[in-house]
């Protein structure tokens, strides 16, 4: 039996953040990620899953970009421990209701490589780090910089354990779909 729990990291996801957001509470979310558990797809790496769930309830903070849009920038850290990281994003923000919802969930064994699991790194345990909302049909693929972070080792970046030609495959497909959008 696999045990589903919101990392302390996704409860940024709230309806004034500039993420993706669940107008539920937290334990409906993880309800609902255990209800649509068995359906799971493979993530970037193994102990990573992608569960998509029901669109209902579900809020996207991606926004296609037209030319003439304003951006704007943040260098922070993402939360307490970790370095600062560029992030770049709309000037305004206009959350509109997702299409598709993947939700991103690492094994406790995985977070807990760089002590950021909340639950015992056992067999079975599971996190909610990312509510991947989506303003468009289909799958989203992981955002260049995240996945950068994550391959080169930055603080609070999961390695992805890809060889090189894997990594720079899945940096083209990133790419294509995230360079106009924000």
């Amino acid at each position: 039996m696999n045990r589903i729990h919101v990392n302390t990291f996704a409860t940024r996801q709230t309806p004034e953040s500039r993420f993706s957001h669940y107008t539920g509470t937290w334990q409906e979310l993880a309800a609902l990620v255990a209800d649509a558990f068995a359906s799971a797809k493979p993530g970037y790496r193994e102990g990573v899953v992608k569960v998509p769930v029901n669109p209902a309830g579900f809020f996207s903070g991606i926004v296609q970009l037209n030319e003439g849009d304003k951006l704007s920038g943040t260098f922070e850290a993402r939360r307490d421990g970790e370095e600062p990281r560029k992030s770049v994003g709309p000037e305004t923000l206009n959350k509109i209701p997702a299409k598709s919802v993947d939700i991103v969930l690492y094994a406790s064994t995985v977070l807990a490589e760089e002590g950021d699991n909340n639950l015992e790194p056992v067999a079975g345990n599971w996190e909610i780090i990312s509510i991947n909302a989506n303003p468009f049909e289909g799958e989203m693929p992981i955002h260049p910089e995240v996945l950068m972070h994550n391959h080169f080792g930055s603080t609070g970046g999961t390695d992805t354990n890809l060889s090189d030609a894997e990594f720079v495959a899945m940096l083209r497909e990133s790419f294509e779909v995230w360079k106009d959008k924000a």
